[in-house]
């Protein structure tokens, strides 16, 4: 299984930016769709963004024009540049590896390699 790792949480003001990277175990960047998600306490995950092996990506209403994802197949690294962050945005954040070429929405059980995560938290 996919092994991943991600990176680049930590405490940030109300409208700061932060940079989460994830890092994979092997090369999967063009055979996979790459995902992030998110979590509170009480809360289901929540899909933020994925992108595909072409590089398309799709967004959450909650975080469009806010968030950005990319990657570096090279460098085998999925990030997720955040912008404008505010205190809803606090929860832990979560990469994940879809076993797809195209990315079918952001729908947990369709993703089955996961990321430890990485806390991230907005004061204001």
């Amino acid at each position: 299984q996919v092994q991943l790792v991600e990176s680049g949480g930590g405490p940030v003001q109300d409208g700061g930016s932060l940079k989460l990277s994830c890092v994979a175990s092997e090369y999967i960047y063009e055979d996979y769709c790459m995902g992030w998600f998110r979590e509170t306490p009480g809360k289901e995950r929540e899909g933020l963004a994925s992108i595909n092996y072409e590089g398309d990506t799709t967004y959450a209403d909650s975080v469009k024009g806010r968030f950005a994802i990319s990657k570096d197949s090279a460098k085998r690294t999925l990030y997720l540049q955040m912008n404008n962050l505010k205190p809803e945005d606090t929860a832990t954040y979560y990469c994940a590896a879809a076993p797809s070429l195209i990315c079918y929405g952001l729908h947990t059980d369709d993703f089955l390699s996961w990321g430890q995560g990485t806390q991230v938290t907005v004061s204001s």
